[in-house]
């Protein structure tokens, strides 16, 4: 059995069943991979357009006995749903961990008038968020009015002008 966790990557705890209740869904993709360790940890913590609440933006690492083919997954939790959502995953990355905790992912997300949006959330160093039809912010989350077709494409720029890709 894998060893479950909770917080950031630098100070990992036992984990709570409250903290993975809406994550503990998405481990079947990391079955059967000789996995010894899974952490959990919020990343950013986004308000939604058109007052429909908060989300949650976890990123879940999932490393093996091996050392070698670790599994990251970005999921997306709103405050009223009863699961996440995987918005991105990784294999053999050293994304989401103490090495190297940076995190980027988006969605598409249909709020409850019916209006489509692209959000994305980076980690903390995430100095500005920009989607694919050119929207920048200032912080580590976007939220623009978009296509329910559109492609959820993303890049985040460090303070130090450092790009950050979204996990692939």
């Amino acid at each position: 059995p894998a060893h479950l966790t909770a917080g950031r990557p630098q100070a990992p705890r036992e984990a709570t069943a409250a903290e993975w209740s809406k994550s503990a869904c998405s481990l079947a993709t990391v079955r059967s991979h000789g996995v010894r360790t899974v952490n959990a940890w919020t990343y950013a913590r986004q308000i939604l357009p058109e007052a429909n609440g908060a989300a949650d933006w976890v990123c879940t690492r999932a490393d093996t006995w091996s050392g070698e083919g670790s599994r990251i997954l970005a999921q997306f939790q709103t405050a009223d749903g009863p699961v996440g959502a995987v918005a991105a995953k990784a294999e053999d990355s050293p994304a989401c961990g103490s090495r190297d905790p940076k995190v980027l992912a988006g969605v598409l997300w249909k709020s409850r008038a019916g209006s489509w949006y692209l959000l994305g959330a980076g980690s903390k160093n995430v100095t500005s968020v920009t989607g694919s039809g050119g929207e920048r912010t200032a912080g580590n989350v976007l939220a623009v009015r978009s296509e329910r077709t559109a492609k959820a494409r993303l890049s985040g720029t460090l303070a130090d002008g450092t790009k950050v890709n979204t996990l692939r």
